[in-house]
């Protein structure tokens, strides 16, 4: 299905969790971002934002003929409401593209006070079923971000139950374990709530089976070979422990099903885009505020050549699936568009992102055509004789590093992640946002 009309193309939505990651994100084909202001937005980490300096941002974006969505979805407590409209009326008057909003009063009053403002459901709400989308179209709301616990079929159905509201869905990035910001672990754990922007991600801790009851002749005799059919859950006494909290140890209960405190893969879609825009979705979101500008930039990149192929009736080019994959992840699943993805929707072995055989080695900051010597911020360590890669929007490039520079022109053998910016020879100048990406040895 060719389709090239630039007015019908998916939206591609990236995050933007300073500055620095928004010109990122529309340098590598973003046609929108999001960002949050942090008090009401549930992303407390992702500071680079203030209802200070978000207006240069919103100017920025406009002034490229881009979008920008502001995120100020906590469910307020009571203590909050009045700070709470008094920033929504500083914000509005920024004049963003959306807001993008969860608590029903909240919506309820801004769309009262605000007609002119676009409003989109945040995924917080959990909106599974088309009733839904009616009851919230008619309320007014623009947008619905989909909850990521939907199927295409389902999505297909919402849209053609209800065609004029426009539907967004995750297509990458961290899946919550629960419904959307429904998780009690971070709250029961650490007293940090989901819903007010400070989960602790503590469903992807690390922890231990322990037992202190019995003998294990007592509990392997109570245990019977594994199956739905004939499973028996284990007896009273186990517990769990995390690794940085031995001393504290919480009771576990058991199913047929498995226990309750899971760590699910990274969603990765990008080979599902005709299937989502043939289900009705209009916007594409990647998750990650919190994730670094190198982040952004590649997952961009793979998703904008992809919907861009798509649309020029090209086949997948599976390097874009490629770079994906050498990104930091927690390994990846395409989620539940396709079917439950039950148990290889989870990752048993780490909570944190593995970097697998790629990473960043350098941000270009500068390239001076006199020398041809380009300025790196160095991210990770490099070496003389080293082969990486120069990543820029358009192209890929391999080239070997023959010498690097310290700030004095003296010549080092290598640069470390963190240290000052040195410089090396490149043949041609990467423009302004270029990355350079080696090899793990």
């Amino acid at each position: 299905m060719k389709k090239n009309k630039e007015s019908e193309k998916i939206e591609l939505l990236l995050p933007a969790g300073d500055f620095e990651k928004l010109k990122y994100a529309f340098a590598f084909g973003a046609d929108a971002v999001y960002a949050g202001i942090p008090l009401f937005s549930l992303r407390t980490r992702e500071i680079g934002f203030t209802s200070e300096n978000i207006g240069e941002a919103i100017e920025y974006t406009h002034k490229i003929g881009k979008k920008i969505y502001l995120v100020m979805n906590i469910y307020a407590h009571n203590m909050k409401i009045n700070a709470f409209l008094k920033e929504l009326e500083k914000i509005v008057s920024m004049k963003p593209d959306g807001l993008i909003m969860t608590d029903p009063g909240l919506i309820n009053i801004a769309l009262k006070k605000y007609p002119n403002i676009d409003i989109h459901l945040s995924t917080q709400a959990n909106t599974t079923n088309w009733t839904s989308v009616e009851f919230w179209k008619e309320l007014g709301i623009k947008r619905i971000i989909l909850t990521r616990e939907l199927s295409l079929k389902e999505i297909t159905e919402m849209h053609k139950q209800v065609p004029d509201i426009e539907l967004e869905a995750f297509v990458h990035g961290a899946i919550c374990i629960a419904y959307s910001g429904r998780c009690l672990i971070s709250n029961y754990l650490n007293h940090r709530d989901a819903n007010q922007g400070t989960c602790t991600n503590s469903c992807r801790w690390l922890y231990q089976l322990g037992y202190e009851k019995g003998s294990l002749l007592e509990v392997e005799k109570e245990q019977k070979i594994y199956s739905k059919e004939n499973y028996t859950p284990p007896p009273d006494g186990f517990y769990v422990k995390e690794q940085k909290r031995i001393n504290d140890k919480f009771p576990i209960m058991e199913d047929e099903y498995g226990t309750y405190l899971m760590n699910s893969k990274d969603l990765c879609s990008i080979e599902l885009i005709p299937d989502l825009i043939e289900a009705g979705v209009m916007s594409l979101k990647i998750e990650g505020r919190t994730k670094s500008a190198y982040y952004v930039g590649m997952v961009a990149r793979s998703y904008r050549r992809a919907i861009d192929d798509f649309y020029d009736g090209k086949d997948f080019d599976k390097e874009n699936l490629r770079d994906l994959m050498r990104l930091s992840s927690r390994t990846y699943t395409t989620g539940f568009y396709t079917r439950n993805p039950r148990q290889f929707g989870e990752n048993f072995d780490d909570g944190y992102s593995q970097s697998g055989k790629y990473r960043v080695a350098g941000i270009v900051r500068d390239f001076n055509s006199q020398t041809g010597l380009a300025e790196i911020e160095v991210k990770n360590r490099i070496n003389v004789n080293d082969e990486i890669e120069i990543i820029t929007p358009q192209k890929k490039e391999i080239v070997k590093i023959n010498k690097i520079l310290n700030k004095n022109g003296i010549k080092v053998e290598s640069a470390h992640g963190g240290a000052e910016n040195v410089f090396i020879p490149i043949e041609n100048n990467p423009g302004e946002y270029a990355f350079l990406r080696s090899k793990i040895k």
